[in-house]
């Protein structure tokens, strides 16, 4: 009996197209590793934050497995202060130019302003990861359609200052889902093509912790628009929450790997994460023993 894909590829686009050829297979789970260049990001903030020791990171993490580096200049842990645009762009563009330089890795940039998006795009970025999925600038969308870059649309209450001050759902994932449907449909209208959208339902983005495990188990119901699906659950608190024994963010490791297994397991095509050595060595274990029903 033939081993199944983790992604079921009759349901999505077997690869996205990047620029210059370059693509990503979506056969087997994709990982993205973050990199932030941030002061105060809730686990690695102040770790990365000059361009040397971020290009130094950024290879380590291309040498470790990554199939995407993920870069973010702007802190969205829960009640994190806004930065402005200037500030975003000094921090993430000398990054970006200096790993760019070095490798031909597929980037992504964390941000939802157009102007960040535009400058790191012509300076090689693949991929705009935008949490508030274009409704925070209103030019993204064109932004993203002009380029042809791929988009991340992700979902999230609110904004990160006050998005887990008491968030509440009827029902999560029908909620989500229709906000994805009306999401999809205001790219669409802005000229972004429906094969370049990846979607994220928002890990601990305005989600209790019932939220973030019906997510993790339910991944497959937010398929129905045959987009890839991508997943950061990477040392969030909720995995926190689930153990007796207070950790600090780094220390998560474990919860990590498994949420990044499981979200696979249930029809992640991409997970983003910190701990990249441990998840890719997880995840082609995973794999070699066949698959998912």
């Amino acid at each position: 009996m033939p081993k199944q894909t983790f992604t079921r590829q009759e349901e999505i686009s077997p690869v996205l197209a990047l620029s210059r050829g370059r693509q990503l297979n979506l056969s087997r789970p994709l990982v993205m590793g973050i990199l932030n260049v941030t002061p105060d990001s809730f686990s690695d903030g102040n770790v990365f934050n000059c361009p040397e020791l971020a290009l130094e990171r950024g290879l380590q993490i291309q040498e470790e497995g990554a199939d995407i580096i993920d870069i973010g200049g702007e802190s969205s842990r829960p009640g994190a202060i806004p930065i402005d645009s200037d500030e975003e762009q000094g921090r993430v563009l000398p990054v970006l130019k200096l790993i760019r330089k070095q490798t031909d890795i597929p980037i992504s940039i964390d941000t939802y302003r157009s102007s960040t998006a535009s400058m790191v795009i012509d300076e090689g970025a693949d991929i705009i990861n935008d949490i508030s999925a274009l409704r925070f600038d209103k030019l993204m969308g064109e932004v993203i359609a002009k380029n042809r870059v791929l988009a991340v649309l992700m979902h999230m209450l609110g904004t990160p200052s006050h998005m887990q001050v008491d968030p509440s759902y009827k029902n999560c994932i029908d909620e989500i889902n229709n906000f994805f449907v009306e999401r999809i449909d205001y790219a669409v209208k802005a000229g972004i093509d429906k094969s370049k959208i990846i979607l994220d339902p928002g890990i601990g983005f305005g989600k209790r912790l019932s939220d973030n495990l019906e997510i993790l188990a339910r991944l497959r119901e937010f398929r129905k628009e045959g987009l890839p699906l991508l997943i950061g659950a990477s040392r969030k608190s909720f995995i926190n929450m689930l153990n007796p024994i207070d950790k600090p963010p780094e220390e998560r490791i474990g919860g990590s790997v498994a949420a990044a297994v499981t979200a696979v397991l249930h029809g992640a095509s991409i997970v983003r994460v910190h701990d990249v050595k441990e998840t890719v060595e997880a995840l082609k274990l995973v794999q070699a023993v066949g698959g998912v029903s």
